[in-house]
């Protein structure tokens, strides 16, 4: 029994020492071992997995963020007098020719409230112009609290953009703007405003997507969406990036009970900029115009014109004596491109031609008669919309 145990000790000191040599010597063939060991099957398709990685690089706080953009964006408070007759019937000839032609007028104050960004170390403020349509008054909080009076310099009701302008003494800090087209699907966005007049509010969220139009809010379009709670009193105010630079001005959001539903819209600041340097050099803004009236271009409106596609705008009317009539442009062309720019839908055209300036020559490629052509017209200037 003693020798039994003898050479059980033996081997397992022989296996030790064999195990100890293989660990120093060639670590891999055990490190192989155990990985065959807990290998998972192969694939059945070739897929892409991405590698392990600590933990995200997000960061853990946009606090630095908002610290940048929330001094610049402020309150915007309107005021509105309204003028009504005191009786129904005052305005009616039978009671005039009885009680006499009297003023039975009352007025009423209405008002409202919005957000809005300052630009510039100058006084001016970039704001939406549905915040501030038919004030009487205007008036502008800072984030510390002061109060200013503030004056319109110029509107645009088609992009809905107007600026602002308050004392310079006033000294409110300006934002700094993002790199135009800067913006990616997922990024993360801030919006700084006045959310139903509780104070200045950070909410956070994603872009959505970019480019968003058609969808009836203002006469052009490319909005950016978001799903950062936008609410009203929003309006206004100032969509940021991560590092808190402005990348949009918060207009609108979709909604069935008034308020965020996780699809809000902001305009992009190429557009903000861009109306708001013309506002602030003369006053309003100026766009192209050639005096056509366009049509969608649906699939059954393709196949019934013989089109290759629905890309283009159909013209359903050209004013006369218009510029698109001088250069002999007819009911029923199709434009196709407009200075070697295609025209992808009727929405799209009508940008295209806003951003040429009025006095130029613009080429326009059309369709007509299963035959392309093109055509040069001398740009007018588009007139301003109809006040309601």
């Amino acid at each position: 029994m003693r020798r039994v145990w003898l050479i059980f000790a033996q081997a397992v000191t022989i296996a030790v020492a064999a195990l100890f040599v293989v660990q120093t010597l060639k670590p891999e063939w055990l490190d192989l071992r155990a990985r065959t060991a807990v290998q998972a099957p192969a694939s059945i398709v070739a897929i892409k997995e991405a590698p392990e990685t600590g933990a995200a690089t997000r960061p853990a706080s946009f606090a630095d963020a908002a610290g940048r953009a929330v001094p610049s964006v402020v309150h915007v408070f309107t005021a509105q007098e309204i003028r009504s007759s005191r009786h129904p019937l005052a305005n009616d000839p039978f009671w005039q020719h009885f009680f006499g032609d009297r003023d039975g007028m009352r007025t009423q104050r209405r008002s409202g409230l919005g957000s809005g960004v300052v630009v510039s170390a100058e006084g001016y403020i970039l704001t939406n112009f549905h915040v501030v349509e038919a004030a009487d008054e205007i008036e502008v909080a800072s984030n510390d609290g002061r109060k200013f009076k503030a004056v319109v310099v110029g509107a645009d009701p088609e992009s809905d953009l107007a600026v602002l302008r308050v004392p310079v003494e006033a000294k409110l800090p300006a934002i700094t703007f993002a790199p135009a087209d800067s913006l990616r699907v997922g990024d993360i966005v801030l919006a700084v405003g006045n959310p139903f007049g509780v104070g200045q509010t950070v909410t956070s969220g994603i872009v959505s997507a970019l480019g968003r139009s058609h969808l009836g809010i203002n006469t052009f379009e490319n909005f950016i969406q978001t799903d950062a709670a936008i609410n009203p009193g929003n309006s206004g105010g100032a969509l940021t990036d991560g590092n808190g630079n402005l990348v949009g001005i918060n207009t609108a959001i979709y909604s069935q009970n008034g308020g965020s539903m996780g699809i809000g819209f902001a305009i992009p600041v190429s557009l903000a900029r861009n109306v708001m340097e013309q506002i602030i050099r003369t006053g309003g803004v100026t766009r192209g115009w050639i005096g056509v009236e366009v049509q969608e271009i649906t699939p059954e409106l393709a196949e019934s014109f013989g089109l290759p596609s629905v890309e283009g705008a159909l013209i359903a009317g050209v004013m006369r004596g218009s510029p698109a009539d001088k250069a002999g442009i007819h009911p029923g062309d199709v434009l196709l491109a407009i200075d070697g720019k295609t025209v992808k839908d009727a929405e799209n055209m009508l940008a295209l031609i806003a951003a040429l300036q009025p006095g130029d020559t613009g080429t326009f490629a059309l369709r007509r008669d299963g035959k392309e052509i093109e055509l040069r017209a001398t740009i007018g200037k588009r007139p301003k919309p109809p006040r309601d």
